[in-house]
């Protein structure tokens, strides 16, 4: 008797789940013949972010909008995913997400890359670098706010989106983004430059002197030196002190200071090399 219920038991839960899945097909057919049905009534574009690279106009024009209106076409006419594909071809748009609610709207999600630098190789080439570290050109509606670098620097640009190709870069770049995730930096260093030598030096907002890191090896504990240069040395001698902070040595700070033939350059600026630098980054800070 208990062998009986059991296998009735069985069969009533199998054929539960077989009038349940039966259920779920019947109604996601129903479903997908709805919005077969459904006919675009409004398009709405939702751009998160402080970037403005992109506003809702020029997604209109990239998406051709202005040729044909997808609002009265139904929705299985509309080819999201080629929609998708051509936003993404935009080389300001990280991501872009096109679907459609039951109601008959057609939502456009866009997010936009972030650039984090500037900048100007030694072929007069201007570009940014976002925050995955790809190149991007220049936008003619809007300009970024971000750290600036020239010098002597042989990364090439292409025009469009693409990877950084040279150690030195990837270095300026690793240095860039440490700097602007850290608060104090941040406020601290105002450009980056790089030397005939292909050495990295950093140009503060508060003193005069240039900052030698070398390359972006030890980031951390490079920082964290002159963070205690700045606490120990500089309160004793003064701000003005030194021309040059180096600090691309891991067990050391070098300070060099300035003779009295550099402070009156300091007061009657000469054609040195940090004025050949603020005209090199003059031109890429508008």
């Amino acid at each position: 008797m208990a062998d009986k219920k059991r296998i009735w038991r069985n069969v009533f839960i199998g054929f539960s789940w077989l009038l349940s899945l039966g259920g779920l097909i019947v109604l996601m057919s129903f479903i997908g013949v709805k919005r077969s049905a459904v006919v675009c009534k409004a398009v709405k574009v939702y751009i998160p972010g402080s970037q403005f690279f992109i506003d809702k106009q020029e997604v209109d024009h990239i998406l051709q909008l202005g040729n044909y209106s997808l609002v009265g076409r139904r929705m299985d006419k509309i080819n999201m995913h080629g929609l998708e594909n051509t936003l993404k071809a935009n080389p300001f748009i990280e991501y872009a997400k096109v679907y459609a609610d039951m109601d008959g709207t057609l939502m456009i999600e866009i997010s936009q890359r972030t650039p984090i630098l500037r900048m100007l190789n030694r072929f007069d080439q201007d570009f940014y670098i976002d925050r995955h570290g790809l190149k991007l050109p220049l936008s003619p509606n809007f300009t970024a706010r971000v750290l600036a670098v020239s010098g002597f620097i042989d990364e090439p640009f292409s025009g469009r989106v693409d990877t950084l190709r040279t150690q030195l870069a990837k270095d300026v770049f690793k240095t860039a983004d440490y700097i602007q995730k850290d608060e104090l930096w941040n406020a601290q260093i105002a450009q980056v430059y790089v030397n005939a030598d292909r050495e990295i030096e950093l140009v503060p907002r508060v003193g005069n002197q240039k900052i030698l890191i070398g390359n972006a090896d030890s980031l951390d504990v490079k920082f964290n030196n002159l963070l205690g240069f700045y606490k120990q040395a500089l309160p004793k001698v003064g701000w003005g002190a030194y021309k040059t902070i180096n600090i691309k040595y891991t067990n050391q700070v070098i300070g060099i200071k300035n003779t009295k033939a550099d402070s009156l350059k300091a007061v009657a600026p000469q054609k040195t090399d940090s004025t050949t630098l603020k005209k090199d980054t003059s031109q890429i800070m508008h």
